[in-house]
Parts: structure tokens; C-alpha cells; sequence
């Protein structure tokens, strides 16, 4: 099985009505394209979409759903996509900041104090926006936090009370910022946070993210937790490859995706379809719709809020050097203009990569059952080639 810490470090009002989903044709495929990529790095799968003005201009999927085997993906089939769920949540603590319910500058003290007496003052004091942004002294995942993810009172508490009980057994912790950078990536920031979204809204993030995410943005693939229906091998599982390279399908079952409780730092998936369309909302800065925050909180939660000191063979899924906004890098790439926006997401059995352009109200989404360096050099591959094909048209 996967160790807890080689997991976590990769991660990790009613419905509004659903707008139709922008359509795509067969004509317009990527198969041939994406195809040589998957067999160069031996992945089983391999997705990718492209999202031009609201318009999902190309899409592709290829490979199997589980290695070794010869059942073929489709188009429609559903991908994890780890810590590109940390943009799904920023969205979400902006519904609640535009609603008054929240502020950027509300503290975890004000928001959960009542209910996690006895916090580290300094702890007590760190903002939501430090959270979202990676910048409030936590630091990325320890083996104390792993243990508060990895624990039996999964089967005794609800996953909004588990989030509380996590910060609870680390609320004697003080936050410490590193030298030259705030920046540290802590998927224990984003459970925070998703935590005191839950106060704001009385409602637990599971819900909040299907009703105001999901539902909202025609988003009819998404759901939460590992791909495949247990029972069913209809989408692509998962793999883990061990020490000695040996690969196994991680199919259903609590070894198929992070502990739930992780779920706003990075839990969701999601046809890659639905994926180009969520990378469409953000590319065109929500003005196409809905309104599921302001014009204004969206392109805060776009913006830079922190420098990112570069970290040399960052594992996938982490991102490498830049800046940082809420749930979104930015990022310069040799192959880009100006900074884009981009993130990795991977529970160490799948990846995907998500690249957004609001200059040329492009968006760029790749996706592969498969974790660790071949996984992250195979979407680096097609996120640049896709690029440099799309973004001058």
C-alpha cells in the first residue's frame, strides 16, 4: 500500500440551474496526437482537451482503464484530478466572500475558535487568504498531519467534523515561514479552509462543491472520491507502482484515492470534458457564466498573492517555481508569452495538469491514470504541444 505521507504530498442557498455543456465534435479529435505520447512513457491511459473561447475545439482519449488489460477509455470517462480541486475550493470561499459570509482576512481563530478551543495564538491568527495561497507558515505535509488523515474515527464522524478533528490534534502546532518565501504547500491549509467554508456556509464542502461547482457549470461527470464504481471498472483506476517498478491497479476501496477528509484539497474527478469546460469558465473570467462569483473575487483569485522560491525536481503534482494564487499557479514557461495560469494534480495513482490563458481565453487539460515522473513528463509534453498549436489561432 501506498505510504500515508507519499500520498498527502501529492494532493492532495439550493442548486443553481445547469447551463448546457459546450459541444465538440469527433472531427475535431486528439487521439492520433495523444496516442504516441502514452505509448513513449507507458502510461495505460492518457486524455487531454483543448477550450478556445468557451468552445471545446479538441479533446481526445486513449489506452485502457486498467494495465494490462484491453478495456479501452472513451471520452467520457472520468479522471482524478488531486489537487486541481485546491482552484474548485478558492472558487468556493469566494461565493461566501462575496456573500459577506467570509473575508479574505477572516482568521481560522474567528472562524473555528468556538469549536478548536486552545489553538496556537499564532495558528489562531493565520487568514484564509494565507491558506488559499500557501503562505501562512503551515507547513506541507508532516507525519503528525498523516496521522490525523490516516485514523480509525473515519468510521465514527462525519468528513465536515473529521476536518475539525484534524485541526484539533494539530492545534498546538505554531506556523513557521521559511526563509526568502512564505510559500509551503500544504494540503493541511487547504482541509482549513475547506473547514471554515463549512462554518461560513453550515453545509459541508462535499455538498457545497457538488451544488455550486458541479451542478452550475454542467459539470455531469464530476463526483468525488477514486473513479471507478465499485464493482465496475467504468473509468479509469488508479496505479501504483512500488519500489521495484512493479504496477498495480488500485481499483476501489480506501486505497483508491487520498482519505475523503482531504476532499478540498484535492479529491475530485471528472470526464476530461468536464475538465476543459471548468478550464473554460476560468479562461474567460466567468463572463460567459453563470455568476458563481463576481467578476472581481475571480481575478483575485487569479492573481499572484505570493512568490514561489524554486524547488528542484519538485515531485509531480507540486509545482516547481513562480507565483502563486488561490489554488492556481502562475507560472512563465519557456513556451508562453506572459504567465499563465497552471497547476498538477496527483493522489500518487493518477495526474493531471490544467493550464489556463485568460489573455487568449484558452484552456489546456491533460490527464493520465498513472502517477510519478513519466506521468508529469507525458503531460508537460502535450500541455506544450497543444499550446504552441492553439494559442495563436
Amino acid at each position: 500500500m501506498h505510504s500515508p505521507l507519499r500520498l498527502v504530498a501529492f494532493v492532495l442557498a439550493g442548486a443553481a440551474l445547469a447551463l448546457p455543456a459546450p459541444a465538440w465534435t469527433q472531427a475535431q479529435s486528439l487521439d492520433a496526437q495523444i496516442e504516441p505520447v502514452r505509448v513513449k512513457y507507458g502510461l495505460p491511459a492518457l486524455a487531454a482537451a483543448v477550450v478556445k473561447k468557451g468552445e471545446i475545439v479538441a479533446a481526445g482519449a486513449v489506452g485502457v482503464r486498467v494495465y494490462g488489460t484491453n478495456i479501452g477509455v472513451t471520452i467520457d470517462d472520468r479522471f482524478h484530478l488531486g489537487s486541481d480541486t485546491k482552484a474548485m475550493t478558492a472558487t468556493l470561499a469566494g461565493i461566501f466572500v462575496d456573500g459577506g459570509k467570509l473575508r479574505w482576512t477572516s482568521t481560522i481563530g474567528e472562524v473555528l475558535g468556538a469549536d478548536v478551543p486552545g489553538m496556537n495564538q499564532k495558528l489562531a491568527t493565520v487568514t484564509l487568504e494565507q491558506l488559499l495561497s500557501h503562505s501562512s507558515g503551515i507547513p506541507s505535509d508532516t507525519k503528525d498531519m498523516a496521522a490525523a488523515y490516516f485514523n480509525t474515527d473515519a468510521f465514527d464522524y462525519n468528513l465536515a467534523a473529521l476536518r475539525l478533528r484534524a485541526l484539533a490534534a494539530w492545534r498546538h502546532n505554531e506556523p513557521k515561514e521559511p526563509q526568502g518565501s512564505p510559500f509551503q504547500y500544504a494540503n493541511f491549509g487547504y482541509i482549513i479552509a475547506g473547514a471554515m467554508i463549512e462554518k461560513a456556509a453550515g453545509v459541508p464542502w462535499e455538498q457545497l462543491i457538488v451544488e455550486k461547482i458541479f451542478a452550475p457549470l454542467g459539470l455531469r461527470t464530476a463526483g468525488l472520491g477514486a473513479q471507478a464504481t465499485t464493482g465496475k471498472l467504468d473509468a479509469p483506476v488508479g496505479h501504483q507502482i512500488d519500489e521495484q517498478g512493479k504496477i498495480t491497479p488500485m481499483l476501489w476501496g480506501a486505497a483508491a484515492d487520498a482519505p475523503p477528509m482531504l476532499g478540498p484539497a484535492g479529491t475530485a474527478h471528472m470526464s476530461i470534458l468536464d475538465f476543459a469546460r471548468w478550464a473554460g469558465w476560468n479562461s474567460g473570467q466567468g463572463r460567459r457564466g453563470p455568476a458563481i462569483v463576481t467578476s472581481q473575487t475571480l481575478k483575485l483569485i487569479h492573481a499572484p498573492h505570493v512568490k514561489t522560491p524554486r524547488i528542484e525536481n519538485p515531485r509531480p503534482g507540486t509545482p516547481q517555481t513562480g507565483e502563486y494564487a488561490f489554488g492556481w499557479g502562475v507560472v512563465k514557461f519557456d513556451w508562453t508569452e506572459k504567465p499563465v495560469l497552471s497547476h498538477n494534480g496527483s493522489n500518487a495513482l493518477n495526474l493531471a495538469k490544467i493550464l489556463v490563458d485568460v489573455d487568449n481565453d484558452l484552456g489546456i487539460v491533460v490527464t493520465t491514470n498513472f502517477p510519478e515522473q513519466k506521468a508529469d513528463a507525458a503531460g508537460a509534453e502535450v500541455v506544450e504541444a497543444l499550446y504552441r498549436g492553439y494559442a495563436g489561432r
